[in-house]
This record gives C-alpha cells, sequence and structure tokens, in this order.
C-alpha cells in the first residue's frame, strides 16, 4: 500500500485492492462462528493494550502536550483507555451471548411516563468502585416493552442467514478512540467488514491501528487507509462500499450525501434524491448546552458543578463535539454572577492549549468579533484563550453561537424562564430543543435539595423526557456516555438526511441494545471525588495510565494505585 510521507495519501489502485479484499472477507465474517469472533475481539484487546503508550505518545505530541503533565490524562482517558473498555466489553458480551444466547441485561425500570428503562452504567463491581454515584439508564422508545428489549438485543447474532456487507467508517480527527471504536461497532455488533479511512489530522494513528488490529486485516474483515475529503468521497461512491458512517462535520456529511453546495443540490434536496443512495450513519457533533436549575444550592455544589462544566469546555482544548457550548442560566437567577464567575475561575485554571485542530482561529474570531460582554483567560503564541462569552439573547434568531459548534475554546451564556424551577426548565427545554443546532447532549445541573423536592424534581425528570438528545447528563458531563460503552453513543433518533443535526444511529453500545431512544447519567451534585477532566485535577495522567492498564485485564490488583491517583487529584 503507498502512502506520501507529506500528505499521508493511499493510492486509488490501492483503495480499491483493498476494498476487494474486504469484499471477499465480507462474506467469510459474516458466516464467522461465534468462538471465532471472541477469538479476534481478544486478538484486538490485546493490540490495543500493547500500542496504548504510543499511541498516548503521539497524540501528545500532536496536540502540544507534554508529557508527564496532567493534560497527558485527557489522551489516556479519550483514547486508549475507551478502545481497550469497548473491546472488554465485547468480548463480555459475545461471551455472555456464546453462554447464555444473549448479552447482559440491566435492572428494569419506567420513567415517570411509563416508558421503558435499563441500567446499563455501571456495568461491573469495578465500575460502581471506580464511579461511586453515577449511573447510566437507557430510555427506550416509545412503545418498547421489556420482552421488546430482549428480543431485539443482539439481533446480529440470532438472525440467519447474515449476508457479507463492507462499511466505510470516515474516521474523526479530534478523539482518537473514534475510529477504533466506530469499527469495533461495526464489526461485532453489525458483522460488516470495515474499510476505515484516517481522518488527515490525526492520520498518525493509522500505523498503530493497523500494528494492534493486525489479525482482523489478515482476516480480511479491515483495512486502514489514507486521505482527506476527495478520497473519502471516492470511496463513499465506490460501488464495492455497501454503507458509509462518519464521525465529523454535518457539512462533510451533505457533501457526501447531496454533493457539493449549489443548484443542483439544492434540486436533489428538493426532490429528495440524495447522491448518496446507500445507508449511512453519523455522529456530527453539538451545540451542547448546560442547564443550571435555580434554587437550593450550596457553595459546595456551586463550586463543584462550575469547575465541572469548565471542564466540560477546556478538556481536549475543546476540541469534543461534547463539549459545553452554551450556559442556559434563569433569568434574574441570584446566584448567576456567582456561577459565572466560578466557572471562568475553573477556565482559567488550566493551561493555554496549542490550537491544534484546523480552522480554530477561524472560528474563534467568528464567534468573539464586536463582542464586549466576554472575558478571556491568559494565552501564548500559537494557543487561543479560554473565552466565556456573556449575556447573549436567547431570542436573537441570527446569534451564529446558538446555530454552530464552535470547535473552539469559546463558552456562550443565556438565560431564559425565570428563578422558578419548573418555569425556567420548561423555558430551557424549549430553547435547548428549537433554537440550538444539534441532538448529541445536554447536561442538567441540579442542587441536592432540588432533586430531595417532589415537585422539582418532577420538573427536572420531565424536563428529562423532553430533551431531544441522544445523552442527557444530570450533574454530570453527558461525554461520559461516549466512555461507558455499554450504553450507546449518538444523537437523537429521527433527524432526515435534509436537517441532519447530530447524525443518525447509535455506536458502541456493546450491549447491542435496539430501539434507543437516549441515555440518561446520573450523579450527585456534589462529591469528594474530582472528576479527571476538572481542571484542577493534579494527577489526571497518572490516574489515565493506571486506569488504562487495569481496564486491559480488569486485575484488581492494579485497584489500589488507580485509588491512590484518584484520591491525589
Amino acid at each position: 500500500m503507498t502512502v506520501t510521507a507529506e500528505r499521508r495519501t493511499t493510492e486509488r489502485s490501492d483503495l480499491d485492492a483493498a476494498l476487494d479484499r474486504l469484499r471477499a472477507g465480507a462474506e467469510g465474517w459474516a458466516g464467522r462462528s461465534l468462538p471465532a469472533r471472541i477469538a479476534l475481539a481478544r486478538s484486538m484487546l490485546r493490540g490495543a493494550t500493547a500500542t496504548a503508550e504510543r499511541s498516548v505518545a503521539l497524540g501528545c505530541a500532536a496536540k502540544g502536550v507534554a508529557l508527564g503533565s496532567p493534560a497527558e490524562g485527557d489522551e489516556w482517558l479519550t483514547s486508549p483507555y475507551c478502545t481497550i473498555r469497548f473491546l472488554r466489553q465485547t468480548v463480555a458480551s459475545l461471551t455472555a451471548i456464546e453462554r447464555d444466547g444473549n448479552t447482559p441485561i440491566g435492572r428494569i425500570g419506567e420513567t415517570a411516563g411509563g416508558r421503558l428503562t435499563e441500567r446499563v452504567f455501571p456495568a461491573s463491581r469495578l465500575d460502581r468502585l471506580l464511579f461511586p454515584g453515577i449511573s447510566g439508564d437507557v430510555h427506550f422508545e416509545p412503545g418498547v416493552s421489556a420482552i421488546d428489549a430482549r428480543r431485539s438485543r443482539a439481533r446480529l447474532y440470532r438472525d440467519e442467514p447474515r449476508e457479507g456487507r463492507v462499511c466505510l467508517v470516515l474516521g474523526a480527527g479530534n478523539i482518537n478512540a473514534i475510529p477504533a471504536a466506530d469499527v469495533i461497532t461495526k464489526l461485532f455488533n453489525e458483522g460488516k467488514a470495515c474499510l476505515l479511512k484516517m481522518n488527515p489530522v490525526n492520520a498518525y494513528l493509522g500505523p498503530l491501528l493497523e500494528e494492534a488490529f493486525a489479525d482482523a486485516i489478515a482476516d480480511g474483515t479491515f483495512a486502514v487507509v489514507y486521505g482527506g475529503g476527495e478520497e473519502g468521497e471516492y470511496l463513499a461512491h465506490h460501488p464495492a462500499v455497501d454503507e458509509v458512517h462518519i464521525t465529523g462535520s454535518d457539512r462533510t456529511h451533505d457533501r457526501i450525501v447531496w454533493g457539493p453546495p449549489g443548484p443542483d443540490r439544492a434540486e436533489r434536496i428538493a426532490r429528495g434524491r440524495p447522491l448518496l443512495e446507500k445507508p449511512i450513519t453519523s455522529e456530527l457533533g453539538n451545540v451542547t448546552p448546560v442547564v443550571v436549575v435555580p434554587g437550593g444550592w450550596t457553595d459546595r455544589e456551586l463550586r463543584y458543578q462550575a469547575e465541572s462544566v469548565a471542564g466540560m469546555v477546556t478538556q481536549n482544548a475543546g476540541y469534543n463535539c461534547a463539549a459545553a457550548r452554551m450556559l442556559v442560566l434563569p433569568s434574574r437567577w441570584a446566584l448567576r454572577e456567582r456561577f459565572l464567575h466560578l466557572v471562568f475561575d475553573g477556565m482559567a485554571r488550566a493551561p493555554a492549549r496549542r490550537a491544534w485542530y484546523p480552522g480554530s482561529a477561524d472560528r474563534y474570531r467568528a464567534l468573539t468579533a464586536g463582542r464586549t460582554a466576554l472575558r478571556r483567560s491568559e494565552s501564548a503564541v500559537g494557543t487561543l484563550p479560554w473565552t466565556l462569552v456573556r449575556n447573549l439573547d436567547a431570542e436573537d434568531r441570527g446569534e451564529v453561537a446558538f446555530a454552530e459548534e464552535s470547535f473552539c475554546p469559546v463558552l456562550g451564556e443565556t438565560d431564559v424562564g425565570s428563578e422558578d424551577p419548573a418555569e425556567f426548565l420548561d423555558a430551557a427545554v424549549r430553547f435547548a430543543n428549537d433554537r440550538l443546532w444539534g441532538t448529541l447532549t445536554v447536561a442538567i445541573c441540579a442542587s441536592a435539595r432540588t432533586m430531595g423536592d417532589r415537585a422539582t424534581a418532577g420538573a427536572v425528570e420531565e424536563a428529562i423526557g423532553n430533551l431531544r438528545y441522544g445523552a442527557v447528563g444530570l450533574n454530570v458531563w453527558p461525554a461520559l456516555a461516549f466512555g461507558t460503552g455499554t450504553g450507546p453513543w449518538g444523537a437523537y433518533p429521527g433527524s432526515p438526511l435534509t436537517d441532519i443535526q447530530s447524525g443518525r444511529g447509535f455506536v458502541h453500545n456493546t450491549r447491542m441494545l435496539e430501539r434507543v431512544e437516549k441515555l440518561v447519567l446520573r450523579a450527585p451534585s456534589w462529591s469528594p471525588i474530582k472528576l479527571p477532566w476538572f481542571p484542577s485535577h493534579r494527577s489526571a495522567h497518572v490516574l489515565g495510565r493506571r486506569l488504562t492498564a487495569l481496564e486491559s485485564d480488569g486485575d484488581l490488583l492494579k485497584l489500589p494505585g488507580v485509588l491512590v491517583a484518584a484520591l491525589r487529584a
């Protein structure tokens, strides 16, 4: 396979050859026995473990992160830790199917509105020790019964015969676990051979993935290729590709599905005839709102939640599809200034990070030019300051911060409703659903007193049910939904191709659930344990390394070292 040194690009003839191999391999993979699938997943797990440290070193070098600094923890936790976790859980699910005929089933419950739920996190006793007080429940679509949920899960492993299919995976460049995670889902949840095209931003990881997943390549079920948009479009429309999965920009998605902007695209959209007439799944970003419910806050809770929000902005230099983008506060809230001060103080604690994602400076200027109500942290050459843009008008239909994902270190703030929790939540849900772009993640912050009161807790639960987002985090960053593995990760269902928003379909989801609407995570409003995305966390790099080692084999002898690193935060 030919790869140029300057711009790692696979030649057309080699793209065609890779697809020829995968077409042949797809048929064999479709009929592969369960023990053989388990063996391949275990091999990939060993490979991901063996390449973990090198992947972190490469990621840190590319992003300007000093090894040995707390920011190194970002790379451990969003790259090898997640990849290894997803593979270990995949092995567990496949083993359960072999033994019991189905994946493990969590505690079944109901929402206040009677919707079926299933507990998917914590997934083990080890999770309960490592994430005390945090839980995650899948909410199923309306009308799904417990029997329906059981019968539909892991359907691939009960439906016969299976057809060999090839899926093109267009990898994301920001979070280094994403390319591997998407491939794991398509291979094992859906039974498809995968051609992974690396994003040019993190193409440096491709050779490590080829090494880690060498047995899948030898098996003819996986291949890695390189290139930019031109190669992506060529592959998406290639006759040997049956379907496409993309994690990235809605603009890239629309170009592939509808063609380049112009009269021809407009005509296709009007006629409902996409250029790409193949199934496509996607995860395309979000303007993530953080909704802060008034009432009952202690200063300790307020500080904790404010630093959590700050970490939602600063983790990975802000280049996350689930990064906090818009604070939604109650109008005339007595604690507004205090909370904003605490959030910005938390952001300012994080060292300025290299603006390593392409286009960052232009997006930053577009969001901050001409603003007067903003605060900036200190920055250096090659970095962008952590920035809080205040007093955005919730009624302004032309506000760019509501309509476009910034993908740079900017957090906006607006206010709606009133200090009455029920009135505020009603207004905040309407604003988040109808005014902010995207359907991926939303955070809600609510005090212990609010959640202990029957009426206000009921208003919060109603809001959770009404929010049209694929992941909801109550007092916790909803990006944790990405890392659970057992839970699904993706946009709220129902977006048409003509208005794709955050995408369609779920990945990760190692319990292989069907007919899912959203994943709801819950945490206490305060905890003595500082979570690793908090800007003041002093040992995130040590914690990330030790968590990854523990996740690779579940050896409980490694647990004390993890707990020590967590307590030294």
